[in-house]
């Protein structure tokens, strides 16, 4: 027979409870950025409306190394991608040949300009789901797969591990300076026409039919998004705490590491590669969750006695 003591200290129980689950919440989600491809590049991050920008929103990534993101709060939806061909001077004013927002590092609320690959996600509140996809409709410049680490099993990784660049149509292509295609337009940027934009009287999924390039894009990258209404086989769920996004995951280095039929991220076990670098937050974790959990036992167990 196990009786509670009268005397039980209720409100530290209580108070634990609480400062358990603040804790929880407050550290919120994470990114784990990885460039695997043998150059750098410079990552941009945008909110949606009505969400905070995140603690970084531009960054340079050399090749081979990982910055995680941490504290991203429930609820939050936005994009990342990768910036290409950029020079900064030391006040981050410059400019990138491709995914450029106003010429700074950090972008500050700017958007990615077209052409760019897309990570795009809104965060579920509490138990409910994570939408998450890759996105070409704005064009293509780099390589880009996210793979989710789910609360509940495993989830579907997605995104475009094609080189695009290599087979964009010329009508479409960015070409860099050295003569190297760098960009792969949308048909909308490129042509500016409503029945590739799905504007006008083409403003609907009924009306809004895939065109010829956007079914190149899905040949080659049939998870990613390739025009505006593709939702059926392009947007995904999940209920995660740690999102990895790779950029170039299928690079030389990586090859032997990929299964045929999809792409399994060759990570470390904390699930980066090469050097990780932590972008700072005050809202960083100090007192970790199960030490908090193991004082409200040991309050709980303390509380009571035993009569046998």
């Amino acid at each position: 027979m196990f009786i509670m003591s009268a005397h039980c200290p209720i409100f530290p129980c209580i108070f634990l409870v609480c400062l358990a689950f603040f804790c929880h919440t407050s550290n919120g989600y994470t990114f784990t950025v990885t460039n695997n491809c043998p150059y750098t590049i410079w990552p941009g991050t945008l909110a949606g409306s009505g969400t905070p920008q995140l603690v970084s929103t531009g960054f340079q990534l050399d090749a081979g190394e990982s910055v995680r993101i941490p504290s991203v709060p429930a609820g939050w939806s936005g994009r990342i991608w990768g910036r290409t061909g950029c020079s900064f001077d030391a006040t981050g004013v410059g400019s990138c040949q491709t995914g450029d927002c106003g010429g700074k590092l950090q972008c500050d609320g700017i958007g990615a300009t077209p052409p760019a690959s897309l990570f795009e996600i809104t965060f579920g509140v509490g138990n409910q789901q994570d939408f998450y996809d890759v996105s070409i409709v704005d064009g293509y410049n780099l390589p880009l797969v996210a793979a989710p680490r789910g609360v509940y099993g495993a989830c579907n990784a997605t995104g475009c591990a094609y080189d695009l660049n290599m087979g964009c149509p010329k009508e479409l292509q960015v070409v860099g300076g050295e003569g190297r295609v760098v960009g792969c337009k949308s048909a909308c940027e490129a042509f500016r026409e409503d029945q590739y934009c799905c504007s006008g009287e083409f403003a609907n999924p009924t009306t809004c039919r895939p065109s010829f390039y956007s079914s190149v894009f899905k040949r080659a990258c049939p998870r990613a998004y390739s025009y505006a209404y593709d939702d059926a086989t392009s947007t995904f769920t999940c209920k995660a705490l740690d999102y990895l996004i790779i950029f170039c995951p299928n690079s030389q280095s990586q090859r032997e590491n990929r299964r045929e039929g999809g792409f399994t991220p060759p990570f470390n076990d904390d699930g980066t590669q090469g050097k990780v670098q932590i972008v700072s937050s005050s809202n960083t974790l100090l007192f970790p969750l199960p030490i908090l959990i193991l004082f409200l036992v040991a309050n709980m167990f303390f509380s009571t006695y035993a009569i046998f």
